[in-house]
């Protein structure tokens, strides 16, 4: 394999720059959120049913739904919004904390 070929390697078990270390931090980060949230809502629906068969969650209604379809129309994207801004203000700052060190390397 030649020089060019592995400088292109990424794996993201094993970042090599602190910068790579960063970003593969703040993606499982994201995908942990968003994966608590996509699914820990209907698995908390799942374990508080009573034995009528029913959540609490299912007879709790907000604005005339039910409680947990207006949460997942309308708070799931949401979340998933403040979740790509959260990612990409820190990505930005792990930018520029990167050029910043390669400036002082480079004077």
């Amino acid at each position: 394999m030649n020089s060019s070929a592995k400088k292109y390697q990424v794996n993201p078990f094993r970042p090599q720059s602190a910068a790579m270390k960063g970003e593969v931090t703040a993606i499982l980060t994201v995908l942990a959120c968003w994966g608590i949230a996509a699914f820990g809502f209907q698995l908390l629906l799942l374990l508080t049913t009573e034995v009528s068969g029913m959540s609490p969650l299912e007879t709790f209604t907000f604005f005339n739904l039910p409680f947990h379809f207006w949460f997942t129309a309308q708070m799931l994207p949401l979340c998933f919004i403040i979740l790509c801004v959260l990612f990409n203000l820190f990505i930005d700052r792990l930018a520029e904390r990167k050029n910043r060190g390669r400036g002082r390397n480079h004077d």
